[in-house]
């Protein structure tokens, strides 16, 4: 049991891997410990794309932002929330071919997710590292391009997997304190606020500041602090604007808003 929690707490972010193929075996095993993850009604609304081919993953590439780990890991694994599979053995079965709507897609990209994790773990007990890639939401409408993905089936979450070519040290996390909320949600004071992430923005600063073209970045755009540094240079209001628009484009053309007007989408981005 030890060997769990110090298993799950080791946990970093892999983004140079050695030039060594995963083997199927591997590969099987830990996508096997992800199908049992929990699941909504036992469904499995979910598909993983493997990409082993390297013009597969130059294609890919540029829809996750250029990140090397992209074109130098073995292996990328793309979750998709899929209901294909499930409507056309509803239609085999004679039974109503449901699943079109936005709950659906919450249902299929939560297991999906849950599925991922498992996986994820499994594959750093095997001794590989992973890198979660956020530009997978981000890009799902190219992507779904690219995987050639049927209607019903949305990547919602991937991550690039392969043997670790660097040490790097484990991220520190905000206080057990900052996540906890007994019997219900207690709101914070500023005081409270200050204290917990007064260690975060030294550290998260002193990490960014290390990385010659991330310090570039943030001293030609006047940022003195970390929160600013998520919202003026990593995650601002016009690129989320962008990607919540690209998502639902995404989910319309994929037939996940048949019950969603499009002036409620537009409604919803204005907010």
């Amino acid at each position: 049991m030890e060997n769990i929690y110090e298993h799950i707490l080791s946990h970093k972010s892999i983004r140079k891997y050695k030039e060594k193929e995963v083997s199927d075996e591997i590969l099987n095993k830990v996508i096997t410990a992800g199908t049992r993850a929990s699941s909504s009604g036992n469904m499995q609304p979910y598909s993983i794309i493997i990409t082993r081919d390297k013009k597969q993953r130059k294609k890919l590439f540029p829809l996750h932002f250029e990140q090397t780990m992209v074109l130098e890991a073995p292996v990328l694994l793309t979750f998709c929330a899929d209901f294909n599979r499930m409507r056309i053995w509803l239609k085999q079965s004679d039974a109503p071919e449901n699943f079109d709507n936005f709950m659906s897609f919450l249902i299929g990209m939560i297991d999906a997710t849950l599925a991922s994790q498992n996986v994820a773990l499994a594959a750093e007990a095997e001794g590989l590292g992973i890198c979660y890639m956020g530009t997978t939401l981000a890009s799902n409408g190219e992507i779904s391009k690219v995987l050639e993905l049927p209607e019903h089936v949305v990547p919602v979450v991937g991550f690039s997997l392969g043997y670790p070519d660097e040490e790097v040290a484990a991220r520190d996390r905000l206080p057990l304190e900052a996540i906890i909320h007994r019997e219900k949600y207690q709101n914070y004071t500023e005081e409270n606020i200050r204290e917990i992430y007064k260690k975060k923005e030294v550290d998260g600063m002193k990490r960014y500041l290390s990385h010659p073209d991330l310090r570039k970045l943030i001293e030609e755009s006047d940022v003195s602090n970390l929160a600013q540094v998520y919202t003026k240079i990593k995650y601002t209001k016009e690129s989320h604007l962008k990607y919540s628009a690209d998502v639902l484009e995404c989910l319309k053309n994929q037939g996940f808003l048949n019950n969603i007007k499009s002036e409620d989408t537009t409604i919803i981005l204005k907010q």
